[in-house]
């Protein structure tokens, strides 16, 4: 069985569309009871009335963030092994789009991580940069060896001139 999962790069210039802009990565920063931090982009399991990967990351960017994203592009797909209900064995797809914060109201927030938290959800900025990548325990470990190779490409993917 495969479950399939949609999660935002979520990058904010400030309104700047140069292509130098300074863009921030918006991350949660996930606390549960007894473990150690860890930062994950936006995103989660694509539900029944989602009639496709990306109306499934609109969703979710607007469950846990009250955000609307544009630009929305594919970057990166992850496969893991995913352990199912009653021991059943799958695998777990991930797909991640490099897109554009064009609003964000975290009053809005709803769904699961807000109705009924385990542990805390707490929306940070980083800078898109090497640096601020490798400042903080993002996962899955792919997306931040992925993002730490291709940094520049990923900032490319919204550039004006893709098509």
């Amino acid at each position: 069985m495969v479950k399939r999962t949609a999660r935002a790069i979520l990058l904010d210039s400030g309104g700047d569309p140069g292509p130098h802009a300074a863009f921030e990565m918006v991350l949660i920063k996930r606390t549960k009871p007894g473990e150690a931090p860890y930062w994950i982009t936006p995103g989660g399991g694509m539900e029944p009335e989602d009639s496709t990967v990306v109306a499934a990351l609109h969703r979710e960017v607007d469950e846990e963030l009250g955000a609307k994203v544009v630009d929305v592009v594919p970057a990166f797909v992850d496969t893991v092994s995913h352990s199912l209900h009653h021991a059943a064995h799958g695998v777990k797809v991930q797909h991640f789009f490099v897109c554009r914060l064009a609003s964000m109201d975290l009053s809005q927030r709803h769904g699961p991580e807000v109705d009924e938290p385990r542990g805390t959800y707490e929306v940070v900025r980083i800078p898109f940069t090497r640096e601020g990548i490798a400042s903080v325990e993002l996962v899955p470990p792919s997306l931040r060896a992925y993002l730490d190779a291709n940094i520049e490409g990923v900032r490319a993917l919204l550039a004006d001139d893709l098509g």
